[in-house]
């Protein structure tokens, strides 16, 4: 019958053969082990039993894995064979063998397969794997031979968490039913992991802040590497850095870099630094037709969030909430300046201003005067759009000729042109000088008249007086007077006239100085007489006579022409604007004289 035995076993295969006195022998897989009882050539084999009972025994000590074979007892004389018995020898397995163990170095993040190898063994062993006494699935298994070689492979992707982790191949056998096992431990290494804080965490603009960098690593750390917003900070190198801050660190992260052998880990934070408004993206001027819409965009930053608010210059009614600004079919009323405002609460406000530009019918001079001696210089301006000048027989739009000049210059009330005479003769008084300025809208005209002046009351030489004076070379429909009237006659005063020279009180002994400039006399008293208009009571006020006052500015939208009497230059405001009146005029005249008494 069949057996199954361990290797190093002993065992006896049995056959009887009864009433046989012939000889009997044992084959092994069909090859006879010859007919004496001790089977020369067959150390560990005999032939045991009692032959006169016909006991015929094959016995085997200490079985091998050659022993596993089919053994067959035959009576050769009386041709008798007996069932053939299967031997089974069974081999337990060796230790088995981790590779590279028993300490395997492997990567983070890196597949690795963990290899079991398991020799000499009968049947092939099962082997199974445990990581930290927990079985694992998902093995592979092969086998080789009839004393098997057997192998399993454990495919990991380890992380920072495998780091010091057993794993365990455990291997079993029929002839080693209690199996055996082997293990290694895992040295898992990785690139740093790392974390950046900051202190504080919310901090205001030009305040200290700390940066800590912690990393872990296997193995261990061999840099650091600090930066802002991309940009390497030199000075830092540890695993901390400070420094105080600005808006930028809003924007601009501060990052750490750390290296080991296997990698670097970078790792960024911003910080939470409050600031004023800052301005991104500033608004553009615009120059648009009337009738057309017009867009304005501005961009701030600023923390904590910022309000934004835009108005027109001079009115506090908000007109937009947003970045952008939208008018819709603006007209010329909406050109001016606008302003876009931000306002980051309990830190600060700051704003932004941008012009509108409206084209729509030109609008002829808004002439500036002057006055001159005759033989000193004169010049004249007007704020219009591509003016040419225009007297006698001369046609003059910019450079020279002769003694005139045109110098143009862009402002934001639109071009602004002046014509300079120098030196002055006395046929420059005689004739009207004629501003023209158009566009695609149409064309307007305005005129002003270079005229001598009084001099004072010492006799100086008759100056010269440019006065504006409102005409145009348009059709009566689209006409526009530039400079009228304004005062009317009230107790203590005269009339006056926007244009009107006055008479001319003869020589005077103070001579000219520079252009149109003549030495002051001692300083009077400055006055306030009452005089009126259409419209408010508008002041004016008396300078010395004989300052020459040249090109008289505008103040506040105001332009102011000069009157001359026998004492004074009388100062009048020819438009309506903002501000007071009487701190312009008085400020006009300060700035010509160097003092003046406080009015």
């Amino acid at each position: 019958m069949d057996q199954v035995i361990v290797a190093g076993q002993s065992v006896t295969l049995a056959c009887v053969v009864v009433g046989y006195q012939g000889m009997v022998q044992w084959t092994k897989d069909g090859l006879a082990l010859g007919g004496e009882r001790d089977l020369p050539g067959w150390s560990r084999y005999s032939i045991v039993g009692d032959p006169a009972a016909g006991q015929h025994n094959l016995r085997i000590e200490s079985a091998e894995l050659g022993d596993d074979a089919v053994y067959e007892c035959q009576a050769t004389q009386a041709a008798l064979r007996s069932q053939r018995a299967q031997l089974t020898v069974l081999l337990p397995p060796n230790d088995p063998v981790i590779q590279n163990g028993p300490i395997v170095r492997v990567q983070a993040s890196v597949p690795y397969n963990l290899t079991c190898q398991v020799s000499g063994a009968k049947p092939a062993p099962e082997i199974s794997w445990y990581r930290n006494g927990q079985l694992q699935d998902s093995a592979l298994y092969a086998k080789d031979g009839k004393r098997a070689t057997a192998i399993s492979t454990l495919l990991v992707t380890p992380s920072t968490q495998d780091m010091g982790s057993a794993y365990t191949c455990r291997v079993t056998n029929p002839a080693a039913p209690a199996g055996r096992q082997t293990s290694i431990t895992l040295d898992v290494l990785y690139p740093p992991t790392v974390i950046l804080s900051v202190q504080p965490q919310t901090v205001a603009e030009g305040g200290k802040v700390s940066f800590l960098c912690t990393a872990t690593a296997n193995p261990e750390v061999t840099g650091y590497r600090w930066a802002k917003g991309g940009v390497v900070i030199a000075e830092a190198n540890g695993d901390s850095y400070e420094a105080r801050v600005d808006h930028s660190f809003f924007t601009q992260p501060v990052s750490c870099e750390v290296a080991n052998v296997v990698g670097s880990t970078n790792v960024s934070t911003l910080v939470d630094v409050h600031f004023g408004p800052r301005l991104v993206s500033q608004p553009k001027p615009l120059t648009v037709d009337v009738g057309a819409d017009a867009s304005f965009t501005c961009a701030w930053a600023g923390n904590p969030p910022l309000t934004l608010a835009w108005t027109k210059k001079g009115s506090s009614v908000v007109l937009s909430n947003g970045n952008t600004l939208h008018l819709k079919t603006v007209t010329q009323e909406d050109a001016g300046t606008y302003v876009c405002k931000a306002i980051v609460p309990r830190i600060g406000v700051a704003d932004k201003e941008v012009t509108l530009a409206v084209n729509g019918e030109g609008r002829g001079g808004a002439f500036h005067g002057g006055w001159a001696l005759p033989g000193g210089g004169a010049s004249m301006g007007g704020v219009s759009g591509g003016p040419v000048w225009a007297w006698g027989e001369r046609v003059l739009d910019s450079g020279s000729e002769q003694r005139f000049t045109v110098d143009t210059a862009l402002t934001e009330q639109g071009v602004l042109s002046a014509l300079l005479i120098q030196p002055t003769r006395l046929e420059d008084f005689a004739q009207p000088y004629n501003c023209t300025a158009w566009n695609r809208f149409g064309a307007r005209s305005a005129s002003v008249t270079l005229a001598r002046p009084p001099p004072p009351r010492d006799s100086a030489p008759p100056l010269s007086l440019l006065t504006p004076q409102a005409t145009s070379s348009e059709s009566p429909a689209t006409s526009h007077t530039e400079h009228s009237e304004i005062l009317e006659e009230e107790e203590g005063s005269r009339d006056i006239k926007v244009g009107s020279p006055a008479p001319d009180p003869g020589p005077t002994p103070f001579p000219p100085r520079g252009n149109a400039r003549v030495s002051p006399p001692p300083l009077l008293k400055a006055q306030w007489p009452p005089c009126t208009s259409l419209g408010p009571v508008l002041p004016h006020i008396e300078c010395p006579a004989g300052v020459g006052l040249g090109v008289p500015p505008r103040y506040g939208g105001w332009e102011f022409t000069p009157h001359w009497d026998a004492d004074s230059i009388s100062l009048f405001p020819i438009a309506r604007g903002t501000g007071s009146l009487q701190t312009q005029a008085a400020s006009l005249c300060q700035s010509h004289l160097g003092q003046f008494p406080p009015l």
